[in-house]
């Protein structure tokens, strides 16, 4: 039988895809990076618990495994890093040291580029969630008024050009201004901060980098989205379509109707 190992980080994703790989006829092997992962010990076929900063570990478990594809799921955020939370190993500290800069891109490209070099093929986190892609237009009952979808409009060209700087996927705007720009702190903070300045209206907007990598980081909305939009009384989350994950997509809509909220997937043109 064909195996998959799942590098596990935050959130429900890692488990919908090796539900998914395993549909496929995968053997799945995932490794939860602790503490960062909370996946229960039955969301694979076999659970391996390592610490997200021990990369040396990590690399050699992979390898034990036997696993010949990858795919990384789940949001790993550097905030760990800054706050203290993880103690990373030699070989995490190496690879760290030999990089250009700190950005996303930079180092999930490094620790993609150490897995492909045992032998094993990283593949995109798309490949095995299909179904939670987020479709083209309003999937609401409201739709945006005029000045929402000029705010979305202007939000799409203010989060494309933070992607190609590697900042980012997400911005807040109201009224055609950026009251936040999602960094470090992940994109419900991020909402919570532009959606406060706003002072109610915001619009949200999440997309891809014009150069993104599929194998690591791709966009992902979900409840806890929502609910953070409602929290500051937020009115419209977009996601590029195509290229994001919807995950919960029925009670994400259920909810959104209930608060009268619109959730648009937007295509963005290429640069």
């Amino acid at each position: 039988m064909k195996s998959l190992g799942i590098i596990a980080g935050d959130g429900e994703l890692p488990v919908l895809v090796s539900r998914e790989a395993a549909k496929m006829g995968y053997h799945v092997v995932l490794f939860a990076l602790e503490p960062v992962s909370a996946v229960p010990d039955d969301a694979a076929d076999e659970v391996v618990r390592v610490n997200v900063g021990k990369l040396g570990t990590l690399l050699r478990r992979l390898r034990e495994s036997g696993v010949r594809e990858v795919v990384m799921a789940g949001k790993v955020t550097k905030e760990l890093a800054y706050r203290g939370g993880v103690k990373p190993d030699l070989k995490a500290i190496g690879l760290l040291m030999g990089l250009s800069d700190r950005k996303d891109d930079t180092i999930m490209k490094a620790v993609t580029d150490e897995i492909s070099s045992l032998g094993i093929t990283v593949r995109n986190t798309t490949d095995f969630a299909g179904d939670l892609l987020m479709p083209e237009g309003v999937i609401t009952r409201r739709n945006p008024s005029r000045e929402e979808w000029n705010d979305i409009e202007f939000g799409i060209r203010m989060a494309r050009e933070m992607g190609r700087l590697d900042i980012g996927q997400t911005v807040v705007v109201k009224d055609r201004a950026v009251m936040a720009v999602e960094a470090i702190e992940g994109t419900d903070e991020a909402i919570r901060r532009g959606g406060s300045l706003a002072g109610g209206g915001a619009v949200v907007v999440k997309v891809s980098k014009p150069a993104q990598d599929f194998r690591f980081d791709v966009p992902v909305v979900g409840l806890d989205t929502l609910r953070t939009l409602i929290g500051v009384g937020g009115t419209v989350l977009a996601v590029e379509a195509g290229k994001s994950l919807i995950l919960q997509k029925e009670e994400m809509v259920r909810t959104a109707d209930h608060e009268g909220i619109s959730i648009v997937g937007v295509q963005c043109r290429a640069e």
